[in-house]
């Protein structure tokens, strides 16, 4: 199974709060919802759904898990909800108990099994584990080189600090670039993979 991180993602790769104001304000943040004006139904939203189609299982941190389970199961009926909703969906934490679990179909990956846990599904059935947002989480993956597949949202904004999903370690990861599109509103949406060693 291949882990695919889709993420809106300012030109200086901030990632936080993109949905609204109130959305995470960790460290003052103040420019929740700054994807807003440039977001479109077709190339922006397409990319979502594209993602989400393709996707055989969701994979949250528990914070963005938490935000998706308040938000999604009261949207039954659009299609983009009965999906997410459908899916069968992890969470990762070190907080939640199996008694927080109030959405349908999701499983709790304890933070401490979690690099053991994902390698494990990764080693397993074929398709796509889907993280959206989740900059922690998605951080950690890349740190433990679980990640195959980045799809980026760049949205034309500089946001001048905020949460990214980059580690800051110094490794040097090769990626190539799979595909990539341009919105009306100059929004680049580009898809990178592993490189593929040569030889």
């Amino acid at each position: 199974m291949r882990i695919v991180s889709i993420a809106f993602m300012s030109l200086d790769g901030v990632v936080q709060a993109p949905g609204g104001p109130e959305e995470d304000t960790d460290g003052g943040f103040a420019h929740g919802g700054w994807t807003g004006p440039f977001f479109d139904p077709e190339v922006v939203g397409g990319a979502f759904d594209d993602a989400l189609n393709a996707a055989d299982a969701a994979l949250y941190g528990r914070r963005t898990w938490q935000a998706m389970a308040r938000a999604w199961p009261e949207r039954a009926g659009d299609p983009f909800a009965d999906r997410l909703n459908a899916l069968p969906k992890y969470v990762v934490s070190r907080t939640l108990v199996e008694d927080d679990l109030t959405w349908d179909n999701t499983t709790l990956i304890p933070g401490d099994e979690a690099p053991a846990r994902l390698r494990a599904l990764r080693g397993g059935d074929d398709g796509n584990l889907l993280v959206m947002g989740s900059p922690t989480l998605v951080r950690s993956l890349l740190e433990e080189d679980l990640v195959d597949e980045l799809r980026l949202i760049v949205m034309p904004v500089l946001l001048g600090g905020g949460k990214s999903v980059f580690p800051v370690g110094g490794a040097l990861r090769t990626l190539e670039l799979a595909a990539s599109t341009t919105s009306p509103a100059g929004v680049l949406v580009c898809t990178y993979r592993r490189a593929v060693a040569d030889g």
